[in-house]
Parts: structure tokens; sequence; C-alpha cells
């Protein structure tokens, strides 16, 4: 199940999920797929829930065989979609740009979109960006809020818990100089 978006980490992840399911459960991939297509569910936490209740099937395992099962319903797969209906406020797309061109500027860096923010990885996460309702975006990075006088601390956002700073961005003019230092800061300690 490696795609070219994952870090490789994230591809020994998959792997070995994969691996683990058929020894964890006595049961292939294709057979799990077989079982998920007769849930009758039709969301994705509904059909978790009837493989456990079911079948015993943890969570990752479960979201392992649904993604198969169901692959039709893969967003990820198509990343220009997903972020041309999350980048949606030209302000807000101006500012995701400005961001994405600084957070590739180093090599080796992986950019996945989700439903709710776009983030920048190499080995691990470094950075994410989300659009804000009032326009504008916040950016996370995998800094300590005392690096910088731009940053505080994150509060209920949806990234990885290793970005352990966020800066509100308003402008695409505020990707500047200082924003740049911090996303290679944080891409230097992501490797």
């Amino acid at each position: 199940m490696p795609e070219p978006n994952l870090t490789p980490r994230q591809q020994r992840y998959f792997a070995a999920l994969q691996a683990s399911l058929e020894r964890d459960t006595g049961r292939s991939l294709a057979e799990w797929v077989t079982i998920a297509r007769t849930c009758p569910e039709s969301q994705h936490r509904a059909r978790l829930k009837w493989l456990k209740d079911n079948y015993g099937l943890l969570q990752n395992h479960g979201s392992h065989v649904l993604n198969e099962a169901f692959a039709e319903k893969r967003p990820w797969e198509e990343p220009q979609k997903l972020l041309a209906a999350l980048w949606t406020d030209p302000g807000s797309r101006a500012i995701f740009e400005a961001v994405d061109a600084a957070a590739r500027r180093p090599n080796e860096v992986i950019q996945t979109v989700r439903k709710g923010y776009t983030a920048w990885s190499r080995e691990f996460q470094f950075a994410a960006l989300r659009p804000v309702k009032r326009g504008g975006a916040m950016l996370g990075l995998a800094l300590l809020p005392g690096a910088h006088a731009r940053l505080e601390a994150p509060r209920n956002e949806p990234w990885s818990e290793r970005l352990k700073a966020r800066t509100p961005l308003e402008s695409p003019g505020d990707v500047d100089a200082e924003i740049e230092a911090l996303l290679k800061a944080a891409w230097d300690r992501s490797g």
C-alpha cells in the first residue's frame, strides 16, 4: 500500500500493519475486504465499530481493511482535489502557496493533504497549515514556542502532536525570511 506521498517511515508503518493483519487475525487482507463489504453501515466510524463488535478487529487494522475495501473513497489519492476544496479563499490560498514554496525549499520534502490542513514532512511531519475562518491561515511547526517571538503554543490543532508551536499568517507577506528560517529549522529537526 505504499503511496508516493508518504514518508519512508509511513511506508514502513503501512507495510508492517499489513503484515501484522494476517499474523494477528489469521485472515488475509483479501478475506477481511470481503467481510468488510458485507457491513450494513455506510460511514467509516460505524463500519469500524461493526468490525470491532462483530469480529474484534481494532482501529488500525480496521481502518486499513476499510481503506482497501472501499478504495473509491480515498480522497488522499487525489491531493489536487483536496487542495482545491481546502484552500477556497483566495487570500488563504495565496498564503498556502507562499508557505508551500518555502516549505519545499529544502530537499526531501513530502507534502500531504488532509481534509482540514496541508502538512509537510521529511522523515517526520515538520509543518502544517490550515485555513482559518476569518481569512488567513495558521502555521504549525515542529519547534518549541520559545524558539521565536512569533510562535505560540497550539490549542486544539488537528495536526501531529510533534508540532509544538504555531503562528497565525494573515497574508502571503507574512511568509517572510523569519518564517522561512523557522520552516528550515523545523525541517532540520525532522530528519
